[in-house]
């Protein structure tokens, strides 16, 4: 008889592990597959962009990650197709930055499941599913044995090719980028090095730091790590059979010749490695049709790919899980109202349309031709108006997209639906502090006149109690996912009435 468990989640990459994490604060105690031997070294992601690092505040981790007490602070530069986009002067300024390459953010984060309790097992296959409304069984196969595991809910983190995705038969449409993109660690001499990040280069010039675009494509130069040097190239104009020969640094080497019109002295990297070295044929930019089939759900790249330009993925994908954490467990735990695992598909997939749409803006304005060159121009110019730079960093952030709570016309509070502000009580707590535990929060900023009408959800909401002089809230009702699902500056009775309806839409009934 195959083995019980609540919930298996096929995929321990970051957003696996992440929604891994949500579940066990909630007392849900998943199993992790995947089928590597353990955590990968193999360079991907370098880094953190975006909102869901204030989720990692909320929840203790930036700190842990980051190595500073700090609260997370603003970013005042971000580039948008290798275009700068200057977020001085901006009030509420969402982008925020965390450099961290992604093997070590899976390792920091598979201890933290390890230390609540979830079961990870690398080495563990998942081949086959069979999904029934009373739940999903999983075949598995591992280097000892082949087992079934029988769940109640299977989610899919197991990447852009998810088997679960295919097996469940949701559609992933979109469209494929004519374009070949190229990356590899390397090295370039020292001496060719420039303040700043870039490079002169002998018979061309300054290379600077980060994205430029050349009439004949795109280069990208960023040193993340002191002993290696990433570069890629992006050119537009796919090769057919180019993806049956594997990627060399003399092919990246001949690619930036293309680009940049003289020989790069790039030579391959010190040290074991493992160093990044692929190529990228024609750029995936596609949406699951729908992130819930029953009982089995998708998660990051399952659900979406796009252009990694501009870094949004880890945004996009361990807010996902964020999201649905708490969610999942709701219903694991038996308190769920109707509809609720249905938001997670109603709120995340307009916020993946939105990553796709500004990633596939970035790939357009990097092509080739005059009339690009123009283009950029007005774009260069329309950033330069605060109310476009502030539109871009709601957008880059993930912050542009208003959940909706579900209250109607009656709920106009400007803090409904959107990620709670970075607010700090008189007596010092911070606001991100009350949601450590991943737990709805009932901020009462009136005195005590909240209590009685959360006393009803005291089971599964925390009521806190405090001061904010310098804000004209009275009260905060926080999902755990840190939303806003009901604010009000006064208490009167309509406002009492939102509350109540708010703590029974998201969750459920009062004991």
């Amino acid at each position: 008889m195959a083995d019980h468990h609540d919930v298996v989640i096929a995929g321990a990459g970051p957003n696996g592990l992440m929604l891994a994490c949500e579940l066990a604060l909630a007392g849900i105690r998943p199993v992790v597959l995947d089928k590597l031997a353990g955590p990968s070294d193999e360079p991907k992601a370098n880094g953190l962009v975006g909102q869901v690092i204030r989720q990692l505040d909320m929840r203790g981790l930036y700190q842990v990650f980051s190595g500073s007490d700090a609260p997370p602070g603003p970013m005042y530069e971000w580039r948008f197709a290798a275009i700068p986009v200057n977020f001085l002067g901006l009030e509420d300024n969402p982008m925020r930055a965390l450099p961290l390459q992604q093997p070590r953010l899976v390792r920091l984060l598979e201890k933290r499941a390890l230390d609540l309790g979830v079961d990870v097992r690398w080495g563990h296959e998942l081949t086959g599913l069979v999904s029934t409304p009373a739940g999903v069984t999983a075949a598995v196969v591992s280097p000892e044995r082949s087992y079934d595991l029988d769940a109640t809910y299977l989610v899919g983190s197991d990447g852009g090719r998810s088997l679960v995705r295919k097996i469940v038969g949701i559609d992933f449409p979109g469209s494929t980028s004519d374009t070949v993109s190229r990356i590899a660690h390397v090295r370039l001499p020292d001496e060719l090095e420039t303040d700043g990040g870039g490079y002169l280069i002998p018979g061309f010039g300054p290379l600077p730091f980060g994205h430029t675009r050349f009439d004949n494509g795109g280069i990208i130069v960023a040193r993340f790590q002191p002993d290696r040097l990433l570069l890629g190239t992006i050119e537009f104009g796919r090769q057919p059979g180019l993806d049956v020969t594997p990627m060399t640094l003399d092919e990246l080497r001949e690619s930036a010749r293309r680009v940049l019109g003289v020989v790069l002295p790039l030579e391959a990297p010190r040290g074991p490695g493992p160093h990044a070295l692929r190529r990228i044929d024609g750029q995936n930019s596609r949406q699951a049709e729908s992130y819930r089939e029953g009982n089995v759900l998708l998660l990051g790249d399952a659900a979406h790919v796009h252009s990694p330009m501009g870094g949004p993925g880890l945004n996009l994908g361990m807010q996902d899980a964020v999201n649905l954490g708490w969610k999942l467990a709701a219903e694991v735990n038996g308190w769920a109202p109707a509809g609720l695992l249905d938001t997670y598909d109603s709120e995340r997939r307009p916020v993946g349309e939105r990553v796709m749409m500004q990633s596939l803006s970035q790939t357009a304005l990097m092509a080739p031709g005059p009339e690009v060159d123009a283009l950029r121009t007005l774009f260069g110019e329309l950033l330069k108006q605060p109310g476009v730079a502030a539109h871009m960093a709601h957008l880059l952030a993930g912050s542009d997209v208003r959940y909706d709570m579900g209250q109607g016309e009656g709920d106009g509070h400007p803090l409904s639906g959107l990620l709670v502000p970075d607010l700090e009580l008189d007596d010092g707590r911070r606001v991100a502090e009350l949601l450590h535990d991943a737990r709805p929060v009932l901020l009462d900023l009136s005195g005590g006149a909240l209590a009685p009408t959360g006393a009803g959800w005291a089971d599964r909401v925390d009521l806190v109690t405090g001061a904010m002089a310098d804000e004209p809230y009275a009260g905060i009702l926080l999902r755990p996912d840190g939303y806003v699902a009901w604010a009000a500056d006064a208490v009167e009775p309509a406002d009492l009435q939102r509350l109540r309806s708010a703590l029974e839409r998201w969750f459920g009934p009062a004991a």
